[in-house]
């Protein structure tokens, strides 16, 4: 039995239902029981926030997605941490074999915000004594299916990296190499970097999205330190406003640039295209505000 955490995300939603194609058991774990319906498999109603609903979810696993959990920092506290340790002890508890950890590229001890905070769970994991996979993507393809952050108000892309380009990946990707780690033997102890084929600037990026919405979508480049006034505005902390202004200084300089091999490997085909992301998401693409901005 598999247990999905997050699956009702972008990734757990297509690790379920690929899942489900493949008749493999699985149960997801969801915070919200009407989501749970429509994802038409056994769930259980459960919290990371709420370690007491953990050992009902985790009956009868041998399998775990760890991939959930966080908030904005409260006094410098990632919540993520607290909760995705709570459940890899709930995991230990109950007997599970194997964890496939959903992380993030490039991980590393004293990282701001989920940087760091993935690199402390990671580390809990692997002295946990519990079998393990890291799956550690690039920024996702999906961020720029809703206006909010990814767009303007006149619905024109925002490029927080100063024209450099970055190896998104589909989540659609993710969860199929996750599918593939939890339905086979390979992996364990491997922590594997995932990322599109090639990285994209954001000129590139809007010119796809204009083909695609049938109407020109402009770019605007913001510099490190206009991110962070722009979420001090939004009334964000200023501690998070300037670690996510560091983070984005590090993509400027190439963090998330270089293409990897391992989706290809994992799963024995190219990751998608953001062309073809596109075309597959075109529904929901054209459902949200950028369409008609």
């Amino acid at each position: 039995m598999i247990l999905v955490t997050g699956a009702t995300g972008s990734i757990g939603t297509h690790l379920v239902g690929l899942l489900r194609e493949r008749d493999v058991p699985l149960r997801a774990l969801v915070r919200d029981e009407a989501k749970g319906h429509t994802l038409d498999c056994d769930y259980v109603v459960g919290d990371f926030d709420d370690p007491g609903s953990l050992p009902a979810a985790m009956e009868g696993v041998d399998q775990l997605l760890l991939n959930a959990g966080g908030a904005v920092p409260v006094e410098g506290e990632q919540p993520m941490v607290r909760q995705q340790k709570a459940a890899i002890d709930a995991a230990c508890a109950a007997g599970v074999s194997r964890v496939v950890k959903v992380s993030v590229w490039p991980v590393h001890q004293g990282g701001r915000l989920a940087v760091g905070a993935h690199w402390e769970i990671e580390e809990h994991l692997r002295a946990s004594g519990l079998g393990w996979t890291m799956l550690r993507p690039s920024a996702f393809m999906q961020n720029f299916l809703s206006g909010a952050g990814a767009y303007t108000a006149d619905g024109e892309l925002v490029d927080p990296y100063s024209g450099a380009p970055v190896s998104y990946v589909d989540c659609y990707d993710i969860a199929a190499c996750a599918a593939a780690l939890l339905t086979g033997p390979g992996g364990l102890g491997e922590a594997y970097v995932l990322t599109g084929p090639r990285a994209l600037t954001h000129a590139e990026i809007a010119r796809e999205l204009s083909a695609a919405l049938g109407r020109t979508v402009g770019h605007v480049e913001l510099s490190p330190e206009e991110v962070a006034s722009a979420l001090r505005a939004q009334g964000l902390p200023k501690r998070f406003a300037d670690d996510v202004a560091e983070l984005s200084r590090q993509v400027a300089d190439g963090a998330l640039a270089t293409p990897t091999t391992a989706v290809r490997d994992l799963i024995g085909r190219e990751p998608r295209t953001f062309g073809e992301f596109l075309a597959a998401n075109a529904q929901a693409l054209r459902a949200e505000r950028i369409a008609t901005a």
